[in-house]
Parts: structure tokens; sequence; C-alpha cells
């Protein structure tokens, strides 16, 4: 009897043996758990992302139910959804930069994922500016670009539909993205930031920009301090609306766009002929936060500026 009893044992093990583990491919076409480690199922979900240094990096990715329940193919999605990176602002974190967005709401209704990265004690590493991710030297380009590289890697984004925005801070970290990774970013949506780095990025990038001109924290037409050990004033927000239009040989705007429901005006130079736009939005009397339609703006503008 006991002898029967082993035996069973070890056949049962060995189909353990050859049974999928948790995270694989299931059936035929079916979605599996996970993907590089990446959960795939609908909701919002914390990751840690190794960057090769002490500790580890953080974000949140949100997987809209259009994504978890669409068609897969070999464990991977058959139409890869866009990927949008949204960066919190300076003193601020991922969490509260998806409840600022809105944009999980958005992620569900159009189906493109979203991740949150949380930045180095509450700040970004955008050059000139902030606090102790600037004054550490931290690599947040290279955290950013092994976060997409880790999505679009695993087949779950297209590369060439990736996407950064950003508030204040982040704001200045989108721009800096833009700069030092423009083969890998299609176009960056700017929300009450400046562009305090080196730019010299080789290729267009689409961008749209808001702006108050009440902003006290990162004036309309410059001024303030960059940082609290950095007393040179922001540039103004014409700098860099002007900057990525020559980056992109752009006209002066001619287009007048979809206004915010309190009758802010946006205006877009059109497309270039590689399919490049730039598109700035004057808040009148705005101040220093994020506008409540920025969100579906800023997707309907990345839907339709894929990178070419």
């Amino acid at each position: 009897m006991r002898r029967i009893a082993l035996v069973l044992l070890a056949v049962s093990l060995a189909l353990a043996g050859c049974t999928e583990k948790p995270g694989e491919k299931g059936k035929e076409g079916g979605r599996p758990e996970k993907v590089d480690g990446i959960p795939t199922s609908q909701g919002t979900h914390k990751q840690k992302l190794d960057v090769g240094t002490i500790g580890h990096r953080e974000y949140l990715l949100h997987v809209p139910a259009k994504m978890a329940d669409g068609k897969w193919e070999d464990g991977k999605p058959a139409d890869p959804p866009a990927l949008v990176i949204a960066l919190h602002g300076g003193l601020a974190n991922m969490s509260q930069m998806e409840k600022l967005t809105g944009f999980d709401k958005l992620s569900d209704e159009h189906g493109f994922l979203v991740a949150y990265p949380d930045g180095f004690m509450t700040t970004w590493n955008a050059g000139d500016c902030c606090g102790a991710a600037k004054i550490g030297h931290i690599d947040d380009v290279g955290f950013l670009g092994k976060l997409i590289d880790k999505v679009t890697g695993a087949g779950l984004a297209d590369p060439k539909r990736v996407y950064v925005t950003g508030f204040s801070n982040g704001a200045g970290m989108a721009y800096r993205m833009a700069c030092e990774k423009p083969g890998e970013i299609a176009a960056i949506g700017v929300v009450e930031g400046a562009l305090v780095t080196k730019c010299d990025p080789g290729r267009p990038v689409s961008a749209m920009i808001f702006h108050g001109t009440a902003d006290r924290n990162v004036p309309y037409d410059g001024g303030g301090n960059r940082d609290f050990n950095d007393g040179r004033p922001f540039p103004p927000v014409s700098e860099a609306v002007d900057f990525w239009r020559r980056v992109a040989g752009l006209p002066e705007p001619h287009e007048r766009v979809k206004a915010l429901s309190d009758g802010t005006s946006c205006e877009s130079t059109g497309k270039s002929g590689r399919g490049v736009a730039v598109t700035f939005c004057k808040i009148d009397g705005g101040t220093h936060r994020w506008p409540d339609e920025a969100g579906a703006m800023l997707w309907n503008f990345f839907a339709a500026h894929p990178r070419t």
C-alpha cells in the first residue's frame, strides 16, 4: 500500500512539473497572468523595477479591461495598446498623480496603458531642477527608459505609441525625456512646467503644452527661482513652445483647436511633413494646477500623433 502511495506521489510531482507556472501562458491564445513579471489583469498594479543601483524604483501600472479582455496571441496582446507615462509634480507621488489626472478612466474608455512612476524623494531630475533628484544626480532618464523598454519589450505596449506627460517638476522631466529619448517618445504633454535642461534632440517630437498666465510657481513670462539652491529664473513658456516648433520646422500657429470649457484658447501649427505637431494652450488667469480637461485633451492629442 505504501509502495502504491509513493508511485502516486511521484506521478503527481511529475505532472506538477509539466504544469505551467503562474504568470506563464495559459491556454492557446489566452491571457497569461503576467508577462515578464508584469500583471495583465484589469486594474492598477504596483510594480518594482531594477535600475542597476542599490534598491529599486516603483511605478503604478493601470491595465484597462479592453486590453485584459481583448484578443491575445502567443501570450501577448494581438494589438498592443499605447503607453502613457504620467509624472507627478515635486513633493507629490505616483498615487497622487493617478488621482489628479483622471487617466485611469480615460484608459478604461480608450484602452491604453498608463504608468505612474515615483520620483526620487518626491522629485525628478529635470536638468536644473529639482531638489533631491537633481542634487543626487539621479538618472531619471535611465529609469524611465528602462520602464519603457520593460513594457514595450514584453509586447504589452506599442513602441511607436509611447507618450510622456507631467505636471510641474514632472512636466520638466517630460521635456527632458523628449530631449534625450526622442527616438522612443512619440509626443509629450507639459502642464505648468519649464524647459530647464540642455536640449538637442536631433529629431522632432510632438508636444502639447498648457500654462496658466497667473502661475506663480513657474511664471508664464519667466522668473522665480529654478530651485531652492538655484536663483536663476525659469525661462518663459514661449521659449519652449518656439523651441519645439523650430525643431519640427513648423511655422507660427495658424490653427485654433478645441478650447477648455472656461474659454482657454489653444493654438496649433498643424502637422509637419513627418506628422509632428505642437499645440499650446494659454490658460488666462490659470494658476499652478492641472486643468480639469487636460487629461482628455492630452489623450486626444497623443492618439493623433504616433511616432513615425
